[in-house]
C-alpha cells in the first residue's frame, strides 16, 4: 500500500514539474519581451505610422492589416467549415469515402503553412487575378484554417447527445430543423472555441501573407481588398532579420512582438471564456 502511496505521490509530482516547466518558459518569454519591447509600448506606437526607414514611429498599419486579412479570413472559413462539419456529422454516411475525407482534412491541419502560401500564390494571385492583395492572403488564411474549424465544429456536434435528436425527429421535426433549432445551438461553445483559436493562428502567420499580398511598408491602409497591406507578422520578420540597421529598430521588434503575442493571447482568453460561459 506504501509502495503504491509512493508512486502516485512520484506521478503526481512528475506532472506538476512538467508544467511548471512549461509555464516557466512561457513566463520567461512573456518577461523578456516586456522588459525588451515594453519601453517603446505606448499609445503613440500602436496608433502611429513608421517612418524614417522604420526606424522611428509606430505599427498602426500592420495592426490595421493584421486585424483585416484575419477578420476576412475567419468570414470566409467559418461558413464553409460549419457546413462541411455537419454534413460530415449529421448527413454523410459511415463509408469508405467519408472516413477518407476525414483523414484528408486531418492530413490538411498537419501542411507546412509555407506549401498553403504557394498554394495562393498559384491559385489566387496568379491563376484568378486576384494579385498581391488583401482577398488573396484572406483565401490563402481562410484555407489554412479551414480543416482545423472543420474538426472542432465536427467534434462539437459529436458531443450534442443523440437523445435530443431523437427527441425533436420523435416530435415531427424534420432533420435540418432538428440541426438548426437543436443541434447547432447546443454545439455552439464548441464551434465558437474553434474559430477562435483558428483566428488567433492565422493572425500568427507570416509564410501564407508572404506570397499573396503582405507589403514591407506602405504609406496608406489598404482602400480595397484588392490592395496590398502590412501585417504584424512579416512587420516584425522585417524588422528583425531584413532590415538594414537592426541594432536602432531592436526595441521597435520586441514591442511589435509584444503586441503580436498580447492579441494571440487575447484571442486566446477569449475563446477560453466563450467556452466557460457556455458550458
Amino acid at each position: 500500500m506504501m509502495a503504491k502511496k509512493h508512486i502516485q505521490l512520484f506521478g503526481i509530482a512528475s506532472l506538476v514539474t512538467c508544467a511548471a516547466i512549461v509555464v516557466g518558459f512561457l513566463g520567461l518569454i512573456l518577461f523578456d519581451l516586456a522588459w525588451k519591447g515594453g519601453i517603446v509600448l505606448n499609445w503613440e506606437f500602436l496608433v502611429r505610422y513608421p517612418k524614417k526607414g522604420m526606424t522611428e514611429g509606430g505599427i498602426f498599419p500592420a495592426v490595421f492589416g493584421t486585424a483585416v486579412v484575419t477578420l476576412l479570413a475567419t468570414a470566409l472559413a467559418a461558413p464553409l467549415g460549419i457546413a462541411c462539419a455537419v454534413w460530415l456529422q449529421e448527413y454523410a454516411p459511415d463509408t469508405p469515402l467519408t472516413r477518407l475525407v476525414r483523414a484528408s482534412i486531418r492530413n490538411l491541419a498537419g501542411v507546412p503553412s509555407i506549401v498553403y502560401g504557394l498554394f495562393g500564390l498559384a491559385v489566387f494571385v496568379e491563376g484568378m487575378g486576384m494579385g498581391m492583395s488583401v482577398l488573396a492572403s484572406g483565401c490563402t488564411l481562410a484555407l489554412l484554417t479551414l480543416p482545423s474549424v472543420i474538426t472542432t465544429t465536427e467534434e462539437a456536434l459529436r458531443n450534442v447527445p443523440r437523445l435530443l435528436r431523437e427527441g425533436a425527429l420523435a416530435l415531427g421535426a424534420t432533420r435540418w430543423e432538428t440541426i438548426r433549432a437543436i443541434v447547432l445551438p447546443a454545439a455552439v461553445p464548441g464551434i465558437l472555441t474553434g474559430i477562435i483559436l483558428a483566428l488567433s493562428r492565422a493572425a500568427g502567420e507570416t509564410a501564407p501573407i508572404l506570397f499573396t499580398g503582405v507589403a514591407f511598408y506602405s504609406r496608406y491602409l489598404p482602400a480595397s481588398v484588392f490592395d496590398e497591406f502590412m501585417a504584424l507578422p512579416y512587420h516584425l520578420y522585417i524588422l528583425s532579420t531584413q532590415h538594414h540597421d537592426p541594432v536602432a529598430v531592436r526595441p521597435l521588434a520586441y514591442g511589435t512582438a509584444l503586441v503580436l503575442l498580447a492579441l494571440v493571447l487575447m484571442l486566446n482568453s477569449v475563446a477560453f471564456v466563450v467556452r466557460a460561459r457556455h458550458r
